[in-house]
């Protein structure tokens, strides 16, 4: 099933659509039976489209065929196929990684340490914070903000254990990414998944093992760059990226200045927390908010731009009191 968000051309679903089935069926061995695209769920003003695959028996298929009233139900398609029995061989390339890549190292290095200590922090942040987000996401949008973004969690939580390699910070992004695009839902899943994955991009172009801190600010940059560009908002839309923009702003001006990694990083995520509690007092230009009027969004804050400045700041606490000021020594190793 091929869905469309609210501002997608049908011209491109449909090339989307075309261009996906022949990947799962020669490259993954898939036996596509039937084909949905079409206007499913959609988000006002939002570029994009989602694929969701469901595996089907007999009985669910005649449950897909059976007649409906359902307006713009569509059509199943099921068209020419090549045979699909036997997956077509590929050569090797970044989505399709070793299995040494995709396991948990048995031995952490310092940066690893590092990694995992702020992940787990930043999820276990959203975690704590499911009720109060959907308090808030049920005054300015649909009341499921905080449930999304806790399934996001829990799942970085659960995958980090097994498959992140947390000895590749690239890698370990990729891997965010990727469950927060299996287990998150709404537009947080999709502008996290292009967060991470701009961010990965951004770090896996450099070469060296160690990522430093100005890379890290790259990478933030980048992921920042993507969301807006895809999202179409920027600062003063009240969206997640009034905290994270003026975070950026604050980790390259310190990072610039001499400041150590780590109180670079702290001090941002303060920068973080401020942009997010300054979004309540915006008028929302993105998003299902932006429907709603200014008088009941002054009475709550942007859960997006809350939960972005609590994973951030509880990544930054937890790497200062856990690693400094060893993290400085790990990550300063170079700042050119």
């Amino acid at each position: 099933m091929t869905c469309r968000l609210g501002a997608t051309p049908v011209m491109e679903l449909m090339i989307a659509a075309g261009k996906t089935v022949p990947k799962l069926q020669l490259e993954f061995g898939l036996l596509v039976e039937r084909v949905y695209t079409g206007s499913f769920m959609t988000s006002l003003d939002m570029k994009g489209f989602s694929i969701s695959i469901m595996k089907v028996d007999q009985t669910l298929l005649q449950h897909l065929d059976a007649s409906t009233k359902a307006p713009h139900w569509p059509v199943g398609s099921a068209g020419n196929r090549p045979p699909a029995k036997t997956p077509v061989p590929l050569p090797s390339s970044r989505s399709m990684k070793s299995d040494e890549l995709l396991s948990r190292p048995l031995q952490l290095t310092e940066q690893g340490h590092i990694l995992e200590v702020a992940i787990e922090a930043a999820a276990n942040a959203i975690i704590n914070m499911r009720d109060i987000l959907n308090d808030w996401d049920s005054t300015i949008g649909d009341g499921d903000c905080g449930s999304a973004m806790y399934k996001g969690a829990t799942a970085i939580l659960d995958d980090m254990k097994k498959y992140y390699p947390l000895n590749n910070a690239a890698e370990t992004v990729n891997e965010i990414g990727s469950s927060v695009r299996r287990a998150m839902g709404g537009t947080s899943g999709v502008l996290y998944t292009i967060f991470c994955k701009a961010a990965y991009a951004q770090l896996k172009a450099n070469s060296d093992s160690t990522v430093t801190a100005k890379q890290w600010a790259e990478a933030l940059e980048a992921a920042i760059a993507a969301v807006s560009k895809y999202g179409g908002a920027s600062t003063g839309y009240r969206t997640l990226l009034d905290a994270l923009i003026p975070a950026l702003a604050v980790l390259k001006e310190r990072l610039t200045s001499g400041e150590d990694s780590c109180t670079s990083f702290v001090l941002s995520s303060e920068a973080a927390v401020a942009g997010a509690g300054s979004a309540k007092d915006m008028q929302a230009q993105a998003g299902r908010s932006s429907y709603v009027s200014a008088a009941i969004l002054a009475t709550v804050p942007d859960p997006g731009a809350m939960a972005a400045a609590a994973w951030y700041r509880a990544a930054a606490l937890a790497v200062k009191d856990k690693f400094h000021p060893s993290f400085n020594s790990s990550i300063n190793k170079s700042k050119s």
